[in-house]
């Protein structure tokens, strides 16, 4: 199966969330073509989570963990670590107080 392009895959997901009333924003654009994607989840409290795609050994598919969790300005503090290393990595801002953000729907794996 072909791979969707990262402008292309955020752009749908921002739909996806747009459509489920889940409010999100591009905080940081990367490679449109091959950037990696973060996805932060932070449910207002203070506290945030970002996941990451990761390519599952057993299943040979695509699936999104978590790369950390906790304080929101610790959480932060990882995304500006990934990005000095990658400066290509998109980072996408989910705000949802039920910490919603649907990557585990399907299609989203990407």
């Amino acid at each position: 199966m072909a791979r969707l392009t990262a402008d292309f895959w955020v752009a749908a997901y921002l739909t996806r969330l747009r459509l489920a009333d889940i409010p999100a924003f591009v905080v940081a654009r990367g490679d449109a073509t091959a950037g990696a994607v973060l996805v932060k989840v932070s449910p207002l409290d203070g506290t945030a989570r970002v996941f990451q795609r990761s390519f599952d050994l057993d299943s040979g598919e695509r699936v999104w963990v978590v790369l950390t969790e906790g304080a929101e300005r610790d959480v932060d503090a990882a995304i500006a670590r990934q990005r000095g290393f990658d400066p290509d990595v998109w980072v996408i801002e989910v705000e949802d107080r039920t910490g919603r953000h649907l990557l585990e729907e399907d299609g989203l794996a990407g």
